[in-house]
């Protein structure tokens, strides 16, 4: 078997690691930030919306951009723009000068970074690995939000003793770090062999244009989109904007109980993906242990709010665990399987359908969550899931397992 570890992708997994470490701190101190100043489930849905909206149009535009330009130029370039960012922040925050509507605007232009970022990185990744090496790449990639995630019960410790503003330091000096390990990064990127040096409209309309027709003409890939469109629309969108309000507002339990729980799934991701590193799924089974996972994660979702801490916390692990598990199975196949110079293309309509969803359930959960038990809310929502499950991906098994089951 090729190495794995390599030069390039050695680096390109400790960048990950540093930026990950402060993404993880700042994205719960502006949450809390939000819940603070506002007091309101709703405005704080609208937070999260905001954040999101950039990512409806810009991986789609940006997808298309980065089929011709530097991916690996385009990474650290926004990790020293991110680094400068949370330095505004910080110094903000010790002046003071911080509401929600500068929240908001905020809010969007981490959105429009982290939207290119995101695939920019999916799509310079799999160039970094080794032939033969993606599902155990991938299985790395998986435990890094894990570790950085353990981060969440330290900020929260922070936050309550010595305040926001050393969060954001912390925060810049890791992104400035990562852009540092990123430019050392020496890969030659094939996708740029046939650009044409001066990219006009008309170029990227026809780009555009194909990325939607490969995507439609893959009958496969065009059924695992639409399902992780509705697992964002009803799952994970009402999922990630209640369950901060629920623990918040709920007797006995508060923040401290949330990032308990919370590190219970990352603990779950962790242990996943070590799982993963160490033992690769026969090929003709991953679509079966798919589908398994798909269904298992709805029950323990909808279910844990309604359970005592303890089965809470397990319940979460397990989650983190299989959540894993369906990562490592998508990610790694549909990387495989998108031709390298349709890859940016494919990532970024597939983040605009998944953000997409989140976008919309976010504001449907963020109102009912102002009238509604939020246990019932999020139950109801993953039935709804599992029903589309099954009309989705195991009604079209035939195109989806081709994906899933070939050798990675």
């Amino acid at each position: 078997m090729n190495k794995l570890w390599t030069k390039n992708f050695t680096i390109i997994t400790l960048g990950t690691v540093i930026s990950m470490l402060g993404n993880a701190v700042s994205g719960f101190a502006l949450g809390v930030l939000v819940l603070d100043l506002t007091q309101s489930t709703f405005a704080f849905a609208i937070y999260m919306v905001i954040y999101n909206l950039p990512r409806l149009i810009v991986p789609m535009v940006a997808g298309t951009f980065l089929d011709r330009f530097s991916r690996i130029k385009v990474i650290y370039s926004l990790d020293f723009i991110s680094s400068i960012l949370y330095a505004f922040v910080f110094i903000g925050l010790l002046n003071d000068f911080f509401n929600y509507p500068i929240l908001l605007i905020l809010a969007s232009v981490i959105g429009i970074i982290d939207s290119v970022y995101q695939v920019a990185y999916d799509s310079l990744y799999p160039t970094l690995i080794s032939k033969g090496n993606f599902s155990k790449a991938y299985s790395i990639s998986s435990m890094i939000y894990p570790l950085a995630a353990l981060m969440t019960p330290i900020a929260a410790f922070i936050y309550e003793t010595i305040g926001l503003e050393i969060l954001f330091l912390f925060n810049s000096i890791s992104f400035f770090i990562a852009a540092i390990f990123e430019t050392q990064i020496k890969a030659k990127e094939k996708h740029l062999e046939n650009r044409v040096k001066h990219q006009k409209i008309n170029v990227f309309k026809e780009d555009y244009k194909q990325g939607i027709k490969y995507l439609f003409s893959e009958k496969g890939l065009l059924t695992i989109t639409a399902f992780f469109f509705m697992s964002s629309l009803f799952q994970n969108s009402f999922t990630h904007t209640l369950e901060l309000p629920f623990f918040k507002s709920s007797v006995g339990l508060g923040v401290v109980y949330y990032t308990v729980v919370s590190s219970a799934n990352v603990f779950g991701r962790f242990v996943g993906g070590l799982l993963h590193y160490r033992f690769v799924f026969p090929n003709n089974v991953k679509f079966k242990i798919a589908m398994f996972v798909y269904t298992i994660i709805c029950f323990l979702i909808g279910t844990y709010l309604f359970m005592p801490f303890p089965l809470m916390v397990a319940f979460n692990f397990l989650v983190g665990l299989f959540a894993v598990t369906s990562f490592n199975i998508r990610i790694s196949s549909t990387q495989a399987y998108v031709p390298n110079e349709l890859r940016g293309r494919f990532n970024g309509i597939f983040q605009t359908f998944t953000t997409f969803g989140m976008v919309v359930g976010q504001l449907i959960a963020g109102a009912l969550g102002e009238v509604f038990d939020i246990r019932y809310i999020i139950l109801f929502t993953n039935v709804i899931t599992l029903i589309f499950t099954y009309l989705i991906v195991f009604r079209n098994r035939h195109h989806v397992s081709p994906i899933y089951n070939r050798s990675v």
